[in-house]
């Protein structure tokens, strides 16, 4: 990593997320004076929101299925994990102070599951390596045209200029806007003539038209041990298991989100798309129809079906939902429904509500392999804001953390190249 004069090189990092702290981080060790300006009171504040229910900071899988979770843009973000993978993420953090473990679905965690003494740590190592921290000033864009490094900053004292030699982007999606990640730089960076993809959401929920019968009877009901199955982009069908949950409006969970990005990307093209649900996926569709077709005696159906395939609650409900009465009189397509249930999807829910958001900055205008905007020389990008996205399960995460250092280094070799 080029070693640079500290005295004379100022580089501006907005943005106080996972990406924006961890490209903080490789600028200070590179010798340069760090300034990192936020919108919010504090940094991490998403971070901390994401880790409230179990921090899970990266994936244990193999390298190489790893980095096809990025899909589309596998390649790309692939070069970026390729210079801090996961089991580095792991010995970054294990360097702070925190132990890891794997938890049974592969997914990896802190010991004591919380991301707040892991955040505190790390603002602990920043502030001692130099980096400046600015509260409180939302950026809203340049004071001198394309150069991009003498920044107008909105504060609670009125509007300052912060002067950098190169500037690092870290600004987040358009998801949790309350939480800092609102996407209002889109804007800014369009009318410098930067591509950015529209923001839209990922790993979200989906509506449908439920019967207010069901939905108010079972909204916020758990569907566990089911299988969800799709189209994937080139029509093959997409199949997982897991558990989702049935909302007011339609679904959500962990099973769709793993869906989500070909399900958004099909409503977007047909105006709505379908899933199919698997009621019974321990059981082959030859054991649910020689169920189905058990003898019944004076017994419902209803209570036939909960009976020899434990078919209740929620489950049973949902079945009423999306198949038609007389369906129930044809054993044979009861079973097939037990085992592929078809949902309409009519849309995916605002992207204020998704975990995440997909969508930002275009790769192509990006200097080549850099984090450099094309348009904005000195300028550079990281994190959620470029235009990728990622499934749950720490993959968010990991290429942020790898897109920071990128950025970083290529801020960096920039400057060493112009000193």
């Amino acid at each position: 990593m080029p070693q640079l004069s500290p005295a004379s090189l100022r580089v501006a990092v907005i943005g106080g997320g996972p990406a924006g702290l961890m490209a903080a981080e490789v600028l200070a060790e590179g010798g340069v004076q760090v300034d990192v300006y936020d919108a919010m009171p504090s940094v991490g504040r998403k971070f901390l929101l994401a880790g409230k229910g179990g921090m899970n900071i990266t994936h244990s899988e193999p390298y190489a299925g790893f980095v096809a979770r990025y899909r589309g843009r596998s390649e790309q973000v692939g070069r970026w994990l390729d210079a801090f993978t996961p089991d580095q993420v792991r010995a970054w953090i294990h360097g702070l102070g925190v132990d890891t473990f794997v938890g049974s679905s592969g997914r990896v965690f802190p010991t004591d599951m919380k991301a707040a003494p892991l955040l505190r740590a790390w603002l602990h190592r920043l502030r001692e390596a130099g980096v400046g921290f600015h509260m409180r000033h939302r950026w809203t864009g340049w004071e001198d045209g394309c150069l991009g490094r003498r920044l107008r900053m909105a504060t609670p004292e009125g509007e300052r200029l912060a002067e950098a030699d190169a500037v690092i982007l870290a600004l987040g999606g358009a998801s949790w806007a309350r939480l800092g990640s609102d996407g209002a730089w889109a804007p800014l960076l369009a009318e410098r003539g930067v591509e950015v993809a529209p923001l839209v959401p990922a790993n979200c929920g989906f509506d449908t038209a439920w019967s207010e019968h069901f939905s108010s009877r079972h909204a916020g009901a758990p569907l566990t041990t089911v299988a969800l199955a799709c189209r994937g982009d080139g029509g093959e069908l997409l199949r997982r298991k897991g558990q989702f949950v049935v909302t007011q409006t339609g679904i959500e969970g962990s099973l769709v989100y793993a869906l989500s990005a070909p399900l958004r990307d099909q409503i977007a093209r047909d105006g709505d798309t379908t899933v199919w649900i698997d009621l019974a996926p321990d059981h082959s569709a030859e054991r649910v129809l020689a169920e189905v077709t058990h003898p019944r005696g004076s017994r419902s159906m209803a209570s036939h079906l909960q009976s020899r395939l434990g078919l209740k609650g929620v489950k049973a409900g949902l079945l009423r939902e999306c198949l038609p009465a007389e369906a129930y009189a044809d054993p044979a397509r009861l079973a097939a429904a037990i085992k592929a249930l078809p949902l309409k999807l009519l849309r995916p829910r605002p992207i204020d509500e998704a975990i995440s958001s997909a969508g930002g900055v275009r790769f192509d205008a990006l200097d080549g392999t850099s984090s450099m905007l094309r348009a904005l020389p000195g300028v550079f990008v990281a994190g959620e804001m470029v235009d990728w996205e990622a499934p749950t399960g720490g993959y968010l995460l990991t290429a942020c953390f790898a897109g920071g250092r990128a950025a970083a280094r290529d801020a960096l070799a920039w400057l060493a190249a112009r000193a």
